[in-house]
């Protein structure tokens, strides 16, 4: 049933159509909303990259293409080309069984932006001295270079660690295992989040390995986790974008 036709059922039956704040908060976006959404942020990043030496530690996909980039421009083009098509045809193929409603890009928006100014602060208040250190960026990173970085991070690493990590371990651990639905999603918060702040110690890279360091990275992907399982992919990848500008550019 579409939107047109939910409303004019609504005031058939005497009810006023619901606002788009009532209903963004009584329903999730659709992963086809969601995937809209946070398309602008891929494809600014992408382009960022170019014009940056700057990438994300835990970037699995725009780090080796920067290190191809530096031999061939041509073929990182290719190959982001190739993901933005992938983007591309997953939202058609959603498009068949969702709805797309652009109505709800200022509500995710704002949502997504008191979550990461609230996060912000109450880690800042509770961790300082290690988001001091987080804070700072790489070495000899301007502003955007962190500007470029935080969008990375609001993308690549929600769509691995969430969208397709967190959901493959609840679904492996609730079909396949056999466990109840609440501790296959507990293990997945879990593992996901600590794979997470694992892959920001890892490789060339990664930041030297530190515990306060650690735990606070894995304390963020719960934070972001319980974000995406509750509310969307969209808030989620939004809550992190938003997030890291803050305590990278603004703190």
């Amino acid at each position: 049933m579409g939107a047109a036709t939910t409303r004019a059922a609504g005031a058939a039956a005497g009810k006023p159509p619901r606002s788009t704040l009532r209903r963004h908060f009584s329903r999730e976006p659709s992963l086809l909303t969601s995937l809209v959404l946070v398309f602008p942020l891929f494809l600014i990043y992408q382009l960022g990259v170019l014009i940056t030496p700057t990438m994300n530690g835990a970037d699995f996909v725009t780090r080796p293409l920067m290190d191809l980039l530096r031999y061939n421009l041509g073929a990182y083009l290719l190959l982001a080309g190739g993901l933005t098509v992938a983007f591309i045809v997953v939202a058609l193929y959603l498009r068949k069984q969702q709805e797309f409603d652009w109505r709800l890009f200022v509500p995710v928006l704002l949502e997504s932006a008191i979550y990461a100014l609230t996060m912000g602060t109450l880690i800042n208040l509770v961790m300082n001295p290690f988001v001091r250190h987080l804070a700072a960026g790489p070495p000899g990173s301007g502003p955007l270079d962190r500007f470029v970085l935080s969008l990375g991070a609001g993308v690549h690493e929600e769509l691995f660690f969430r969208l397709i990590l967190l959901s493959g371990i609840a679904a492996l651990g609730h079909r396949v295992f056999r466990l109840p639905k609440f501790a296959a999603v507990l293990a997945a918060f879990v593992i996901s989040s600590l794979l997470f702040s694992a892959a920001h110690h890892v490789g060339r890279h990664g930041d030297p390995l530190q515990l306060g360091v650690f735990v606070y990275r894995f304390l963020a992907g719960m934070v972001f986790a319980t974000i995406f399982y509750f509310r969307s992919f969209a808030i989620a990848v939004y809550t992190h974008a938003l997030y890291d500008v803050y305590v990278m550019l603004l703190r």
